[in-house]
């Protein structure tokens, strides 16, 4: 086809020609909301108006709506939109139904002119069985309706559950009239957008430009009444290329028959076989049923349109092949050859392939095409020569499977096929090829199953005689792939060159159904694209997954290697474990195919491919990545890779670690997981330690698990949520294994704005030192049970304990739980949690943890630090029913250099349906902070955490310092050290989150107070909306403390009185904005002093039991003193000596203490291992502000009134 060069368009945006898919209007203004918009006629579904499209379903219980995906990650639908891959961009989805019939939503665009034979509608849909009900025969089609409102089928992709986009192409076809595009989903049960469309976009359903004035059609074309140009090569073929039939006008000495009034025109459907073609419209077929038929003809593109046809009858397949031949025709030369032109429709599973055969003296073929090649009527060509009278045959396979068959229609003889009146037997056919060696699931394995070999003689590899002629062209296009054989040289190889398909599509080549294959697969090859031109074309290679369709491409190549022929580029492509069958394709796409340039492939090779095959070279599981992946590789089932990214790993600070970018735009679907390589049974306990980052205000999860060799998976080791742009170590402890078993790094992509990395990994045969985190997700960590009463490893789901963990914030995540009830842990009676024994420290160390007290008379919790010299010493307790809520407790350990173990001991009260359980110890390598001490940040984020509840919030705040930060916009220095390598916390903003979604920080529950002094340092840029305010949370309600309106590009001093009656959790929230973000530093709060000073209670109360550090503390008080004493000496001699010979001046005043050394920080409460400087005090400087109470309390407690 042939377009027409710019022309004035000045007068064109006066015309009523809307939505014809030509832009007359600069603006393409004409060309609007026409169930596509613009320039690139194409639908994202972003704004309301939905491009024209509306829902018009016939019940009411089943509808399309346009919806997002939400704020936390749906249990149905899709994570995302396809165009933005985010929470916040939009598609159309199909409302949750359940009814006991069959119920229709309806998707309707606006009305569109006539389109060319080219037109299609390539989309993005999802389809998700989520609830594990089936997705039924028809969950999702398409059909054109026509303005006699018939309508025609003409998408129907297969109904299989995959939790991701796919891509797929609807072939509108040549439209004579006025017509609407219908998108229909039907089921009886199914859960909220699991059945959704995205992103449309209609391709080449333009006629044929007028050409310029003054010019010509080139000697290849003919000119249209229209004054559009037509290639020759598609005049006469019984497709109205022009749009006004010119190209089919003069064509009296073609054979033509469409199978319409004149029914068969001499084709002979009597055969040898049961199986018979039919003559059938698709109104004879079936109207109610999408999967019946070809849905259309192609000489029409109608329902009421004739065609031949073959499927399965209904009295079931007795031969699995049919045939009918043409008229007896008379001998053509290769000067004057019979060009037979047909189209072909090859739809569904029971499409086993069309081949045709010319029948001399003996029967032979001359042109083929396997399998199916979708819901499309696809042109082929075919040139006959023969010195003897002869008939074309046309043979079509068809498989005993679940819907489909072969369509053929619109065949035309040249004039060179003539007629001819001789009398003539057919050949004999030959004798069917003899049965496989083996069975089908065994042929091109990767594995010799017959003595030959000859199971895998056709599979694709070239290292076999015959493995070449194992690619089939399912080119639909007019650009195909075709094999090249020099007998005499031996040189073999595909390429691309022009062929006869109506469609602007890429030629396509692919493999019979190879595999499974092991995790070592590769795809080895040569290829070159070369020519004059200076851009070639594209070459790519993709997988098509017998279950889950075509994969995304796994390797690709746009431009040219080089100008001469003969010279070739190597590629070898990782396929990895594929445990589907599947088949693996050579796409390609040449921008201009001539002699002068070409787009070649040879020397293809499978190698290792087989599915037990592992290298022979050691696949260490033990890696810092810096060579590859050592003895793990990707997942070909899920929905992204971890990539190898330079720059930001542990091991050397610019080399390479393996990563998932949550903010990656071309991201989709939920997981990414990494295997290894089968490991071999073992009777001792592994250890997995590796340093991960997960680090971002909206990340996900990352999750470490086992699969044994049934493929069933179990967690080990689980983290989630922000934990600041730095390094964490873990140790996950892998339990002895009797059978093979892989381990899975799995992140989970909950949200879209962040980044999670691992780095350093180690695998040793030995058990794990005691870790410093233990969150009991998949793991006790080692810690035993004793007493009558045992505690339990569990979640809300299988102990009667708290609702919900600490950790995840939900009733699947772990903990360990003692039931204290009077029936089952007597009053007096004890229970004891031990930790495995730790090595002692000369430094004071503080273990952090999270209790849950539920009920009346719970118990007593007291935890022991007990060394191995049988010493045991209290450092907390606490007997009080809690509430419904997870507390957070500490105590200093110190034992100098002796081993110890920390029991939590709980003693029953006689309470009833009560029960006491701990979540998330920690052990930092410092000492505890007093209540009332500062966080400076560097040690991480103290007692301060983010809630992982997704009723309060849907962000987390992020630690970080400007000079680790690569992504986000920070704070040029934090406020502590005055220093780029200072830390802060911060929320920014991106437009990978939805605008006003929050994240909350909260403190530890703090006791009820009539004066507490809240005081901390807060940033935001002066271009930055964000926003941030400050509550009191008591009694789960939200009171409103501050809203920081005064923020504005320096660091600023906020003093808070705090005032409440109840027990209470101080709450920062940011609120995102659409650019810049807002920063925390150096918070601290004063338990009972308020902002003056004043002491307001009789002093701090504590719910622990710190021995230990009262008396350390006792001990640095007289330390202090003492070295007052002598200080205070000391500066009284020095003034009088001074006083004695120089004159009293001031000093010079200090540059504000900024810039001290930060040369280690201690990690936030999941940090195993950081080095920690000395705590330096820095001035606060500048000004400051105050900021009272905005809330009315009781006169009684005499509290500050505060704006």
């Amino acid at each position: 086809m042939y377009m027409k060069a710019a022309v004035s368009q000045a007068h064109t945006c006066q015309t009523a020609s809307k939505c014809d898919f030509v832009c007359d209007c600069e603006d393409c203004s004409d060309e609007w909301d026409c169930g596509y918009r613009g320039k690139a006629f194409e639908c994202d579904f972003e704004d309301a108006a939905m491009c024209g499209w509306t829902s018009m379903s016939l019940d009411a219980e089943y509808t399309w709506e346009r919806r997002q995906r939400g704020d936390t990650l749906p249990v149905s639908g899709p994570s995302s939109d396809f165009t933005t891959g985010t929470a916040t961009g939009w598609f159309m989805g199909v409302s949750a139904v359940n009814t006991q019939h069959l119920s229709t939503a309806v998707l309707i665009s606006p009305e569109m002119q006539q389109s060319a034979p080219t037109c299609r509608l390539r989309l993005r849909y999802f389809m998700w069985d989520s609830d594990h009900k089936g997705l039924g025969a028809t969950p999702l089609w398409a059909s054109v309706l026509h303005p006699s409102n018939l309508e025609t089928k003409v998408w129907r992709p297969e109904a299989t559950s995959v939790r991701g986009w796919r891509e797929d192409t609807i072939f509108l076809g040549r439209i004579s009239t006025l017509f609407r595009v219908k998108i229909y989903s039907q089921r009886s049960k199914g859960l909220r957008g699991d059945v959704a469309i995205d992103q449309m976009e209609f391709l080449d359903c333009d006629l044929p430009s007028p050409i310029s004035v003054g010019m010509e059609c080139p000697a290849s074309a003919m000119e249209c009444n229209r004054e559009g140009c037509v290639d020759l090569r598609d005049v006469c073929d019984l497709t109205d290329n022009c749009g006004d039939r010119t190209d089919e006008d003069s064509c009296g000495e073609y054979y033509r028959c469409d199978f319409e009034d004149e029914g068969l025109c001499g084709w002979d459907l009597r055969s040898v076989s049961d199986l018979k073609w039919v003559r059938a419209c698709q109104e004879t077929i079936s109207l109610n049923d999408p999967l019946k038929g070809p849905g259309r003809d192609h000489t029409n593109n109608t329902v009421s349109g004739h065609f031949l046809y073959v499927t399965v009858p209904d009295g079931g397949l007795k031969m699995d092949w049919a045939s009918f031949q043409s008229p007896l025709l008379e001998p053509a030369n290769s000067s004057y050859p019979c060009k037979m032109v047909m189209y072909t429709h090859q739809f569904g599973p029971r499409s086993g392939g069309l081949t045709v055969l010319v029948a001399d003296k003996k029967i032979y073929p001359v042109w083929e095409r396997a399998g199916a090649l979708g819901d499309v009527w696809v042109k082929a060509e075919v040139e006959i020569v023969t010195d003897s009278h002869f008939h074309i045959v046309i043979m079509a396979a068809i498989r005993d499977e679940a819907y489909g068959g072969i369509a053929v229609d619109s065949i035309v003889l040249s004039p060179e096929c003539r007629i001819s009146e001789e009398n003539y037997t057919m050949a004999a056919f030959p004798p069917s090829p003899q049965a496989p060696c083996t069975t089908p699931d065994k042929l091109c394995n990767f594995n010799s199953d017959c003595p030959e070999s000859e199971d895998e003689a056709k599979c694709g590899d070239f290292s076999y005689a015959s493995g070449s002629s194992g690619w089939t062209d399912i080119s639909i296009g007019n650009q195909a792939w075709n094999l090249f054989k020099n007998s005499t040289s031996k040189e073999e190889y595909l390429f691309v060159y022009k062929a006869p398909g109506q469609q602007l599509t890429e030629a396509q080549t692919r493999t019979p159904l190879l595999g499974p294959s092991g995790p070592a697969c590769t795809l080895s090859f040569d290829y070159a694209l070369t020519g004059n031109p200076a851009h070639i074309g594209e070459l790519s290679v993709q997988v098509i997954d017998s279950w889950l369709g075509k994969q995304p491409k796994l390797w690709e190549f746009s431009g040219k290697t080089g100008k001469v022929e003969g010279v070739w580029e190597h590629a070898e492509v990782v396929i990895g474990a594929r445990k589907n069958r599947f088949q693996l394709l050579f796409e390609a796409r040449a921008k201009k195919l001539c002699p002068c340039a070409k787009i070649r492939v040879q020397n293809v090779r499978f190698v290792d491919c087989h599915a037990e095959y592992l290298p022979s070279s050691p696949t260490k599981l033990s890696c810092n990545f810096e060579e590859g992946l050592c003895g793990w590789y990707q997942d070909n089932s899920d929905n992204f890779d971890w990539t190898m990214l330079k720059g930001n790993d542990h091991t050397v600070g610019t080399g390479t670690s393996l990563t998932v970018n949550m903010w990656n735009p071309s991201l989709r679907g939920v997981f990414g997981r990494l295997f290894s390589y089968p490991q071999a049974p073992s009777t001792t306990e592994y250890c997995l330690t590796f340093f991960y980052k997960l680090y971002g205000p909206n990340t996900g999860v990352l999750n470490v698990k086992l699969l044994d060799k049934d493929g069933f998976e179990s967690v080990l080791w689980t983290r989630r949520g922000a934990h600041g742009n730095i390094w964490h170590e873990a140790q996950c402890p892998v339990p002895q294994q009797l059978t093979k078993f892989q381990l899975m790094f799995e992140a989970v992509r909950s949200g879209f704005d962040g980044q999670v990395a691992i780095d350093d990994i180690a695998f040793a045969a030995k058990p794990c030192s005691v870790p410093s985190v233990c969150s009991f997700e998949g793991q006790r960590c080692g810690f035993t049970s004793s007493g009558q009463v045992r505690w339990r490893h569990g979640n809300a789901r299988t102990v009667p304990g708290p609702k919900n963990d600490h950790t995840l914030e939900t009733d699947l995540g772990f903990y360990m739980m003692v039931n204290t009830g009077a029936d089952i842990l007597p009053s007096g009676v004890t229970s004891v949690l031990s930790s495995p024994l730790r090595h002692g420290t000369a430094k004071t160390e503080c273990v952090h943890f999270w209790y849950h007290m539920g009920g009346v008379d719970p118990g007593y919790l007291t935890v022991y630090v007990k060394m191995v010299n049988g010493k045991r010493v209290k450092i907390f307790s606490n007997s009080l029913d809690q509430g419904d809520v997870w507390r957070h407790g500490n105590g200093n350990i110190s034992t100098g250099l002796v081993d110890w173990q920390l029991e939590f001991q709980v003693v029953g009260a006689g309470g009833k349906n009560t029960h006491v359980a701990v979540d998330d110890i920690f052990l930092a390598s410092h000492a505890c902070e007093n209540r009332g001490s500062m966080c400076n940040m560097e040690r991480g984020f103290c007692t301060w955490s983010n809630t992982q509840d997704i009723k309060m919030d849907q962000l987390d705040w992020e630690l970080t310092s400007h000079k680790a930060e690569k992504h986000y916009f920070t704070p040029t220095e934090d406020h502590t050290l005055g220093t780029e390598t200072g830390h802060f916390l911060f929320f920014p903003s991106s437009n990978r989150t939805a605008m006003n979604t929050n994240a909350e920080l909260l403190s530890p529950h703090l006791p009820p107070t009539i004066g507490t002094c809240l005081r901390f340092w807060a940033y935001r840029s002066s271009t930055s909306d964000c926003k941030l305010n400050l509550w009191r949370l008591s009694g789960g309600l939200h009171e409103q403390l501050a809203v920081l309106n005064e923020l504005g590009g320096a660091w600023q001093r906020y003093d808070i009185n705090i005032v409440s009656p109840k027990e209470y959790q101080i709450v920062f929230e940011g609120i995102k904005g659409t650019t810049g973000s807002v920063a925390l530093d150096d918070i601290e709060y004063t338990v009972g002093v308020n902002c003056d000073t004043q002491v307001t209670e009789g002093g701090q109360t504590s719910q622990g039991d710190d021995t230990g550090g009262l008396a350390a503390s006792i001990i640095i008080v007289l330390l202090l003193i003492g070295t007052l004493v002598g200080v205070l000496v000391y500066y009284l001699r020095y003034r009088e000596g001074m006083a004695s010979t120089v004159p009293l001046q001031s000093s010079p005043s200090s540059p504000g203490g900024r810039g001290f050394s930060n040369e280690g920080y201690e990690s936030d409460l999941t940090q195993d291992h950081v080095a920690v400087p000395e705590v330096q005090n820095h001035p606060m400087e500048a000004g400051f502000i105050n900021i009272n109470n905005v809330y009315e309390t009781p006169a009684d407690m005499k509290e500050l009134e505060v704006a």
